[in-house]
């Protein structure tokens, strides 16, 4: 059983001994500590479909209340509508219940400040030495705080897409889409149906009824998503779309069945954006060099961040981008809020299709190909991560070719190909991504690397 407290909030499995999971007990010393330092009177609180899911509320809730606070229950909702809700509140946070692509028996508080982002990694790393301490105070029975419930945030989001500048609604209406989305048994399948509905899209829905027993596992890579590949191989729709529990990643598939490329996902929105809008780009260090190639193409500049949502809107806000998230399928479009948004993604991309009156597998055509091997190893008590990175950067360091980027982890980047290694935020593994022009040349290089950790395990 595992507890994961990082940049990515406090994540872990359900059930089993306290300190050592995501169990009633820590959750309300992590819900008070947050409590504590946010310091305001009203907390925004949603969640995804998760069978855990009721009982987190119900604890986080309960514990807000405990501490006085107006607690705005929107119930089951995406992360984007949550951080959105924050700010439509006016809410001096909001606490998101949702381990987003981690399996059935993990669960997570996400937390947010009053702009409906992620905390820094300096407030994150306040609020668990608060938690530690345990040093706090409740309030008395005639400050005692309420929950109110609003059902309206998903129809409010879905508007908020609508109304974007560059979500040419007509467009995509004119075009008569047919899509088939796969929502994991989760939000997804509450909230995508009136987005496709709002832009006059005909859809199907697979696994769409939100009881969080996921239909296979949740994270949108290629090998969990058989079912409606081969859906889209029967023919009769334009776009498979495909997004994860708690719906900020998105990953679409083409009209013959193949993937469209969970990393393209940012760059072909990225594309569409830089093609009305003059500006810059950023993604994270584990995403492909295609967006860099697409953004100086459009005479932008592009930027890395290390890992971490919070990372990558502090990196865009410092450089300005008009676009930018990360390869797992995150879109952060800043005209609508800093937070990766399936939704936003969806009607940009539709958008950009609709224009160009091209099919998916046209469009992804009109990209840099490269390929990305994504690797993992699980870490065991006696893995020692900080000496696996040092031997890395050692293995490379007189090589005149290599560039070694140590923000997060170890990143080697060579003229034509590049390997990153690091330690998960959201898991007990270590990620080994690698991309070249070929994915025998990416898995060889990662593969490489995979070596050096299981050597020194």
């Amino acid at each position: 059983m595992t507890l994961i407290k990082s940049i990515s909030g406090i994540r872990g499995t359900i059930g089993g001994r306290t300190g050592d999971t995501l169990n009633p007990l820590d959750i309300v010393k992590f819900t008070t500590a947050y409590a504590t330092f946010i310091g305001g009177r009203r907390i925004v609180v949603g969640r995804d479909g998760r069978i855990s899911g009721p009982m987190v509320r119900d604890v986080v809730c309960g514990t807000l209340v405990g501490m006085g606070y107006e607690v705005i229950d929107i119930g089951l909702a995406t992360t984007p509508t949550t951080e959105l809700a924050v700010r439509w509140h006016e809410a001096d946070g909001g606490i998101i219940i949702t381990a987003s692509h981690n399996p059935t028996q993990w669960n997570a508080l996400k937390l947010l400040n009053r702009e409906g982002e992620f905390l820094t990694a300096a407030d994150g790393a306040e609020v668990l030495r608060m938690a530690e301490a345990e040093d706090f105070e409740y309030a008395p029975v005639e400050r005692l705080g309420r929950v109110i419930t609003d059902d309206t945030m998903n129809q409010r989001h879905v508007q908020s897409v609508l109304d974007l500048r560059l979500v040419d609604v007509e467009a995509i209406r004119q075009r008569k889409f047919r899509v088939c989305a796969d929502t994991i048994n989760s939000v997804g399948g509450i909230i995508l149906p009136d987005l496709f509905r709002a832009l006059g899209v005909d859809f199907e829905i697979l696994n769409g009824e939100c009881t969080g027993q996921f239909a296979h596992n949740p994270e949108p890579l290629e090998k969990n998503l058989q079912g409606i590949m081969d859906k889209m191989r029967q023919g009769g729709f334009d776009l498979g779309i495909v997004v994860d529990p708690d719906v900020d990643r998105l990953a679409f598939i083409c009209e013959d069945g193949r993937m469209f490329g969970e990393e393209y996902t940012l760059v072909s929105v990225a594309d569409y954006v830089l093609a009305h809008t003059v500006g810059n780009t950023v993604s994270n260090l584990s995403s492909t060099r295609a967006l860099r190639d697409v953004t100086e193409r459009h005479g932008g500049r592009y930027s890395a961040a290390a890992v971490g949502e919070v990372n990558v809107t502090t990196k865009m806000k410092e450089v300005g981008a008009v676009i930018g998230g990360e390869g797992n399928g995150g879109v952060i479009y800043p005209e609508s809020h800093y937070g990766r948004d399936a939704l936003v993604g969806i009607g940009l991309f539709l958008s950009s299709l609709a224009q160009k009156g091209l099919t998916a597998s046209q469009l992804r055509a009109t990209f840099p190909s490269y390929q990305i091997a994504k690797n993992r190893i699980d870490l065991t008590p006696d893995t020692d991560v900080d000496a696996i990175l040092i031997k890395v950067k050692e293995m490379f360091a007189k090589d005149p070719e290599a560039v070694v980027n140590d923000i997060d982890g170890v990143k080697i980047d060579f003229p034509t190909r590049w390997v990153h290694l690091r330690k998960s935020n959201t898991e007990p593994i270590i990620r080994v991504y690698s991309e070249a022009q070929t994915m025998a040349e990416a898995d060889e290089l990662g593969k490489r690397l995979m070596q050096v950790v299981y050597d020194m395990q």
